[in-house]
């Protein structure tokens, strides 16, 4: 070990290795639930460094551990607790090389923090539109290593689709360039999409072109409360059709999410709440009255029984802002509340009401008084099905007690319901039985075929995913 952290050291210096207390940041998730030991944490400044890193510690055979922002929720991102495994973070590489307006595209390296590069663009007229709580520390290259996708993809879709090339640097310091940033380039294969998604364990990500788009006029946001779940998504389907392309979010969340949020909520709480937002081209009276007419259409549908209880329309620029910031603040909610066990689920609209029914008593029935945190992104069928313990128990018991048990409801109900247990967090370290369980035998052999040509003595992130 000893010899490997000098040579290290005399080739990129120590302040591009870190070991002991200079490299515990890097070593424990934000949650804490994923706490390793790196032998060291390597810093590269530039995709040569991390082609020469990866080539020298090739020569060790030691097994790398690519970082960005550390944000993730399935250990796909910290070191185990054996010492062996060296963590490379790409923080430092944070340049934004270009803006391009004429083809609305940013050139960034994957360091870059999501807010960083939202507010940089905003200066040409453009906005980066993928957005996620996270997104004060979140990097470009973690968010295109699990395909992230936030609160935006009704609209703009997840990472892959807003990603128009890659630089990526495999395990034996071979450089994979595409950063054309070209819309139509059919010259074969797609290697592209291979990397986006993989958790680091096919490549690493060094660099990206990702679309951008023009920066709207306005940009409304609105507050309802429902009854059920069928009126959220009835209400869902009809905003869809009605606010057409202006419709950029919406949110929804249960009664026990909305409790968390008191007393800053803007009306009443309900069984449910939508966060809806639309932004556009328009000037605001145009847009303001387009959704002032589709609330008025839908109270006149059914005047007895409205499908929304209560709405709250934004008045301003800083309204928009503290809507938003209530629903990107449950998840810090939720740790102060004491935490829950986490779900990231994805379910076809038309039976996520089903889903629920069947699986909200069954969940009961493990552990009575238990409390289901739902909200997530209703325009794409992700869930955050995080379930709280009931009162007078503590997250360890009923991690410890009722964990397994509880998890295996929740994932037995989503594959009856032909969902995916792994929306947009991943499988890292914390999942990975569950899709050796899951997934298809052919896939999953597959799967490794795939890791075993880019990284045949699978030294990337091992023990994630596969």
């Amino acid at each position: 070990m000893s010899l490997l952290l000098d040579t290290l050291r005399a080739q990129f210096g120590s302040a591009q290795v870190l070991t002991g207390p200079d490299a515990a940041p890097f070593e424990r998730d934000w949650r804490g639930q994923f706490p390793g030991q790196a032998r060291a944490v390597l810093l590269p400044r530039s995709r040569e460094e991390v082609q020469a890193m990866l080539r020298r510690t090739a020569e060790f055979g030691v097994d790398i551990v690519p970082q960005g922002g550390n944000t993730g929720l399935v250990g796909g991102s910290t070191p185990n607790d054996s010492g062996r495994e060296l963590v490379l973070s790409l923080k430092r590489m944070n340049v934004i090389h270009r803006v391009n307006t004429g083809d609305l595209s940013v050139h960034a390296e994957a360091g870059c923090v999501l807010a960083m590069l939202q507010h940089e663009v905003q200066d040409y007229g453009a906005l980066f539109p993928l957005s996620l709580a996270s997104e004060g520390s979140a990097t470009l290259g973690g968010v295109l290593a699990t395909n992230a996708g936030g609160t935006q993809v009704l609209r703009w879709g997840n990472a892959r689709e807003l990603c128009l090339g890659l630089e990526v640097v495999l395990a034996d310091g071979t450089l994979l360039s595409d950063l054309d940033g070209l819309r139509k380039d059919h010259r074969g294969l797609n290697l592209r999409d291979l990397f986006i998604g993989s958790e680091g364990t096919l490549g690493v990500i060094t660099a990206a072109v990702m679309k951008l788009v023009p920066a709207p006029r306005m940009r409304l946001a609105a507050w309802l409360t429902l009854a059920s779940l069928c009126d959220v998504l009835h209400l869902f389907r009809s905003a869809r059709y009605h606010l057409g392309e202006s419709l950029s979010g919406f949110e929804l969340m249960n009664a026990s999410v909305q409790a968390l949020l008191e007393p800053a909520l803007p009306v009443r709480s309900a069984p449910w709440a939508v966060l809806l937002e639309l932004s556009s081209g328009q000037e605001e009276e145009r847009l303001r009255s387009q959704l002032e007419a589709w609330l008025a259409h839908e109270l006149a549908m059914n005047p007895q029984r409205p499908r929304f209880l209560d709405a709250v329309i934004g008045q301003s620029e800083a309204q928009f802002a503290q809507l938003w910031a209530l629903r990107e603040s449950i998840p810090e909610r939720q740790t102060r509340a004491g935490g829950n066990l986490k779900h990231d689920i994805s379910l076809p609209l038309d039976v996520m009401e089903a889903f629920l029914a069947a699986v909200e008593p069954a969940l009961q029935a493990v552990v009575p008084g238990l409390r289901p945190q739902v909200f997530g992104h209703a325009g794409d069928g992700n869930l955050h099905f995080n379930l709280a313990p009931p009162p007078g128990m503590g997250l360890p018991e009923l991690r410890e007690r009722h964990g397994e048990a509880l998890t295996r409801c929740v994932f037995d109900h989503v594959a009856l319901h032909g969902g995916s247990f792994s929306a947009e967090h991943g499988i890292g370290r914390l999942r990975r039985e569950e899709l050796a369980r899951t997934l298809a035998p052919e896939r999953l052999e597959w799967m490794r075929r795939v890791k075993a040509l880019f990284d045949p003595d699978n030294r990337l992130n091992p023990g994630r995913v596969l």
